[in-house]
């Protein structure tokens, strides 16, 4: 998964979302101006030391980035979107913009991919313009994922031992229900 900040401003949520592609494999592309120097302390504190697991690109434009993937799928992530997140199929190699955490995305970029662009269901009734950059990030990530069961041994084994659990507690609570013949 391609991974798109388009001049992003806050130090701490560029972190989370580095260490969020370390997890998952996903490649960050930062198109400039950033809002932060890479050397920004908060920033590292953020990434911890995940930043040699990331592979990271930067660049002075989104159309720098765009020319140099011609043949790949763009997904806008926007408030103003008409389709949801999760009507979206799809592959690994697809990449996700993601605006500035003050403005989202230009208009322009927006009205021009108006088909690719897709939104996070929120309460329509809300004075909350949006929801933190990061943890959009993180959501469409992992539908992503889950869309490609791209998932480690970790969490497939964490996935069967969760069953395992769930099938030994229903059965104890089948066993406490049933009247005890022994006693009769």
């Amino acid at each position: 998964m391609n991974i798109v900040l388009v001049e992003p401003e806050i130090p701490p949520n560029t972190g989370n979302i580095v260490r969020l592609c370390a997890v998952t494999g996903s490649k960050l592309h930062l198109v400039k101006p950033l809002g932060f120097s890479v050397d920004d302390k908060y920033l590292k504190r953020a990434g911890l030391d995940y930043w040699h697991l990331v592979d990271i690109n930067y660049y002075d434009s989104f159309y720098e980035l765009r020319e140099k993937f011609p043949q790949n799928n763009f997904y806008f992530a926007t408030t103003k979107g008409k389709k949801y997140y999760t009507q979206i199929s799809f592959s690994m190699e697809d990449f996700v913009v993601f605006g500035k955490e003050t403005q989202g995305l230009p208009d322009e970029l927006l009205e021009a991919n108006e088909d690719y662009c897709m939104k996070i269901p929120m309460m329509e009734e809300t004075a909350a313009r949006s929801l933190n950059l990061s943890n959009s990030v993180s959501i469409i990530v992992y539908e992503a994922l889950r869309q490609q069961r791209r998932y480690s041994t970790r969490m497939q084994i964490e996935n069967h031992c969760q069953a395992d659990t769930i099938i030994s507690l229903k059965t104890r609570m089948k066993r406490r229900t049933q009247p005890d013949v022994t006693t009769q």
